[in-house]
């Protein structure tokens, strides 16, 4: 989907408005050396065009990292995001591209930590009441293990890449409630699954600036486009590629994330 000038505008007002920016200097755009970590939300999952090299990690060529590098023309660029990937993944798998001169880094994390994929399972097949407790269950993660496996992440991240700014994006609420679905979950489980995205990405946020880094809030940018709204920038349930649900286009990474990441980036 190709966004207008008004709404790219309007994105860049709601993300300047909701990013907290703390660390070090802005990256400085065209001499970056960039570094681009995560899950699936930064790998491109649900975008397509994936690359051959990636493998299972499904990174794709438009992603947000990938666009971001393709209009800025870094001084270096290195892709290690991954599908499925967990806080022990980018300390065991991902950094090694990150050095003293790394002056740029993104990362999306935590979500699979909380059994992210689990929970949209589990409430896509089972009642009610048994996603609201999966669901519970994975807020108690959050709240009492999350911040310290995101703590030893950053803190890894900072001391590989001392002089870096590191920039760390958030989760999209999936749903608009009272929306155009007629089938599918019931307003209840929508309600808390939103509500649980909004926990998670505030234990994120207050870890990023605990850390001296910057965190990139996108849910502003997906209002109006989550699933169930006229102008969907996420997958629902797809049953011919089910690793593509529940997660951003192609339209989701463009509209959605890179904006908010370039505001963030400098």
């Amino acid at each position: 989907m190709r966004l207008s000038r008004f709404v790219s505008a309007a994105a860049a007002l709601v993300t300047g408005a909701v990013l907290t920016a703390t660390g070090a200097n802005p990256a400085g755009a065209a001499g970056a050396n960039y570094v681009a970590l995560g899950d699936s939300y930064s790998a491109g999952v649900g975008a397509g065009s994936y690359t051959g090299e990636s493998g299972d990690c499904l990174r794709s060529t438009k992603a947000y990292p990938q666009l971001w590098a393709n209009s800025h023309g870094p001084s270096s660029f290195a892709f290690t995001a991954c599908s499925g990937a967990r806080t022990s993944d980018v300390l065991n798998n991902q950094l090694g591209p990150l050095n003293s001169a790394t002056t740029l880094v993104s990362v999306s994390i935590g979500g699979n930590d909380a059994g992210f994929t689990d929970v949209m399972t589990t409430c896509v097949i089972s009642s009610e009441s048994t996603c609201l407790s999966r669901i519970n269950e994975a807020r108690n993660f959050v709240n009492t293990q999350l911040p310290a496996k995101l703590d030893q992440t950053y803190a890894a991240i900072r001391s590989k890449a001392p002089s870096a700014r590191v920039v760390v994006l958030g989760y999209p609420r999936l749903y608009k409630l009272n929306g155009s679905c007629i089938v599918g979950l019931s307003e209840t489980k929508r309600t808390a699954i939103n509500n649980a995205a909004d926990l998670l990405d505030s234990v994120v946020s207050q870890r990023a600036s605990a850390a001296g880094f910057s965190f990139g809030d996108v849910r502003g940018t997906f209002t109006g486009h989550e699933i169930c709204s006229n102008s969907e920038w996420l997958h629902s349930v797809e049953w011919f590629n089910i690793t593509e649900s529940y997660h951003p286009m192609a339209s989701g990474q463009s509209g959605g994330y890179l904006p908010v990441f370039s505001a963030a980036a400098g």
